[in-house]
């Protein structure tokens, strides 16, 4: 295994996000919503690893902690900007020494229209990050938003209109020829596609996987459509209250899932074929309160087989082989 593929781009270890709760007339902090609560993965160069699970499972705060949008209350992320680099916690960067490294960081966000300022032509929008990092400007600057538009499918003469003029389609288009001006490394694609009808959301899957050939680009895939997830990606993670509960290569997943609540999502998926009948396996109950999680197995109080010790203590992560893991009692 080259050397390239063996060392990931970015590790990520025990990421923890907890928003504070403040009550009372002083405003005392009385309580955490732990959003993300001990995330772990990594992602290698030129692979699409997709975080998946239920709305309010923590995926799109996972995302945006990473590139610290939003400031991570805990944990690390090692970057390495080429494979024989030393690494870099991210989290431990001042603010000048992280707007360093956004040009290899970037995201594409799930609303195309409310992610770019409908007073700025799309044109604007998109050379804005080179005219800010001082790389080009002028005519030089308007013929890399012209080839950026066409990287896009886009035509070039449409740079001067503004986002309402365009379709939803198209919106998300300009939000991935912008996420691009900057030549990143890795994109976190937050729910990408979830907002764009069916056809268009095809077009816009394949225009980023042949990005992503041309420019060597990595993804974080955040989504929660299965059908999407099996196509674009190479590995799996599948998030449950705030925390991991499988990963694994995207045939291990689909074709041999292990942990309950990954069976229950996959059984969940449609089939085209009438012929074919999958047995649901049905989710009883909400999903529990990020504010006060259940005691041990955050699962066990909506899985069918969980036995005393599920509601006892956390399950340790399960190697399974092939880089394949699961948090689950039962597999122990």
């Amino acid at each position: 295994m080259s050397t390239e593929r063996s060392t990931p781009m970015i590790e990520v270890k025990d990421l923890r996000k907890w928003f504070p709760i403040h009550a009372g007339v002083l405003s005392r902090r009385v309580g955490e919503v732990k959003a993300v609560d001990g995330v772990s993965f990594n992602v290698g160069r030129k692979e699409t690893l997709s975080i998946v699970g239920e709305s309010g499972c923590g995926k799109t705060t996972a995302g945006r902690a990473l590139l610290r949008l939003i400031e991570p209350t805990g944990g690390s992320a090692l970057y390495r900007s080429t494979p024989d680099a030393a690494p870099v916690d991210l989290f431990q960067l001042s603010q000048e020494e992280m707007r360093a490294r956004r040009d290899d960081l970037q995201i594409i966000f799930q609303d195309p229209y409310g992610s770019l300022n409908p007073r700025i032509t799309v044109g604007n929008a998109i050379g804005e990050p080179l005219a800010v990092r001082g790389i080009a400007e002028g005519s030089e600057l308007q013929d890399r938003v012209e080839e950026l538009l066409k990287l896009v499918g886009l035509r070039p003469e449409v740079a001067n209109r503004y986002p309402h003029e365009f379709s939803g389609g198209q919106r998300q288009r300009v939000g991935i020829a912008r996420a691009l001006a900057l030549r990143p490394k890795l994109i976190v694609c937050d729910e990408a596609v979830s907002a764009l009808d069916v056809s268009i959301q095809a077009q816009v899957i394949n225009l980023l996987k042949d990005l992503q050939d041309e420019f060597n680009l990595s993804y974080i895939f955040i989504a929660h459509d299965l059908s999407v997830v099996r196509y674009i990606s190479d590995r799996v993670a599948v998030m449950y209250l705030g925390r991991i509960v499988e990963t694994g290569e995207t045939k291990q997943i689909f074709d041999d899932p292990q942990h309950p609540y990954t069976k229950a999502l996959l059984s969940a998926i449609p089939s085209p074929d009438p012929s074919k009948r999958s047995e649901l396996i049905p989710l009883t109950g909400d999903v529990p309160s990020p504010i006060n999680p259940p005691a041990g197995c955050h699962f066990h109080t909506r899985c069918a087989v969980a036995e005393e010790r599920c509601r006892e203590s956390y399950p340790e992560s399960v190697d399974l082989g092939a880089g394949h893991s699961a948090s689950c009692h039962l597999l122990s």
